[in-house]
């Protein structure tokens, strides 16, 4: 039997809310056979992280080279990537590869609005990686950073992706939320803006959604749907995610992405 595959570039997240973990297990939940190539190890937990150990370049790009020659991936999602070199050697083994479907979840900026990675690694980014994209998923703070503009409005989601879609010649998922827009994203794709609108679920636990979403994403593309589709999809599937209310953890918590995966083998011991 064959199956459609998908390749997660990222950090692990020991928790397993969000990063490797998050994006295996939404791979999964979407139908596809998951592969990773790890960018970094975190200590983290629902209430923030407290140590990041980094990839070396060279073990990055074995990783890189090891799934590219044997169970090639039908889609690539990229998420944590923090060091300029570690940015250099996946451009560059995608080129070579002649990787497809890219989806890039740009992670500079956290929720709470902090820097997460150095000026000169977003210039990396930006220069190396961002062109290679099918499509990119910032959210607004890092649509802002992208773009240089300031968001405000649903029209001033659309002028930054414009701008970020004419920089790098790909699509872009302008994710809402951050007090603006809420859960409905818009999508600036072959120069027309198309918005999804999300359901409003009042849940708390939202740790790994980007990482979630940007998975889901790429799963939809291997399998075959065009962008749009592929965007509505995975927008159905995090919203079951939040819906199920998963309770764990002291902090904001992780989402349940086998919300929809019911057998003889997911059910508890009965008492």
């Amino acid at each position: 039997m064959k199956r459609k595959t998908a390749l997660t570039i990222a950090g692990s997240d020991s928790s397993g809310g969000a990063g490797i973990q998050a994006d295996i297990k939404t791979m999964l939940a979407n139908g596809v056979y998951a592969m990773s190539a790890i960018t970094a190890l975190t200590a983290q937990n629902t209430t923030g992280v407290t140590a990041i150990l980094n990839s070396t370049p060279e073990f990055l790009a074995q990783q890189l080279d090891s799934i590219f020659t044997d169970i090639y991936p039908d889609a690539v999602k990229i998420g944590m990537v923090s060091d300029k070199e570690l940015i250099r050697v996946i451009a560059r083994k995608l080129k070579q590869y002649e990787a497809r479907h890219i989806v890039v979840d740009p992670v500079m900026v956290a929720t709470s609005g902090a820097r997460l990675i150095s000026e000169d690694a977003i210039e990396t980014l930006k220069q190396e990686l961002f062109p290679l994209a099918t499509v990119l998923t910032p959210n607004i703070p890092e649509a802002e950073v992208l773009s240089g503009q300031s968001i405000k409005t649903a029209e001033d989601m659309i002028s930054a992706a414009k701008v970020i879609s004419d920089s790098y010649h790909c699509a872009v998922l302008c994710k809402g939320g951050h007090d603006l827009n809420d859960a409905n994203d818009l999508l600036y794709y072959e120069g027309m803006a198309r918005w999804f609108r999300g359901k409003r679920i009042n849940n708390p636990n939202t740790h790994g959604t980007g990482c979630t979403l940007s998975s889901a994403i790429a799963s939809n593309l291997a399998k075959g749907y065009d962008l749009p589709a592929a965007v509505e999809q995975a927008k159905e599937y995090i919203s079951g995610a939040l819906a199920a209310m998963l309770d764990l953890g002291s902090g904001s918590g992780p989402m349940d992405h086998g919300f929809a995966i019911h057998n003889a083998f997911t059910n508890e011991k009965e008492v």
